[in-house]
């Protein structure tokens, strides 16, 4: 069996993130989506929240499954016998940085890194251009699904109401 991990924050899941595990479910048997919890960095969403969101706008893909993990992402893949990993890139400044990212885990475990490149129309969309631009009333209808969109502005209401 052909397994995959498409990892990310997902702070929200964008289409961009979507359009990337769609197209990974095509390729191989099995796909993990697997949710970073950093604890270091302040998230708007909880992982429970973000699993519950990647669950329900994939539910369509029946070999999509969704987990959280912490630590090293390779040690992650060898606990589960997954041999890649897929990556989207939507500019030359990701493919610096990811490059880096996929040598040091093929040193680490063998595990391959795929990178593909981003549709497109999200070649600009991060999860933290999404949460600035509607920070700041701006439209980001059609960059998430509506689901999302409407957890995202109900989560930005509460934190402007406790500010």
């Amino acid at each position: 069996m052909r397994k995959a991990v498409c990892p990310g924050s997902f702070d929200p899941v964008t289409k961009g993130h979507l359009d990337i595990v769609s197209r990974a479910s095509k390729i191989f048997d099995e796909v993990t989506v697997a949710v970073l919890i950093n604890k270091r960095k302040a998230s708007l969403f909880t992982v429970d929240e973000r699993i519950e969101m990647l669950e329900r706008e994939t539910a369509h893909l029946d070999n999509v499954r969704v987990e959280s993990f912490y630590g090293l992402l390779v040690d992650f893949c060898l606990e589960r016998d997954i041999k890649a990993i897929v990556k989207g890139l939507r500019a030359i400044s990701d493919f610096d940085y990811e490059l880096q990212m996929a040598q040091m885990n093929h040193r680490l475990t063998e595990v391959e890194t795929l990178f593909v490149s981003t549709n497109p129309l999200y070649s600009y969309l991060s999860s933290s251009l999404v949460k600035e631009v509607a920070t700041y009333g701006g439209d980001v209808s059609g960059l998430v699904p509506d689901e999302v969109l409407t957890q995202l502005l109900e989560k930005l209401a509460q934190q402007n109401n406790q500010s």
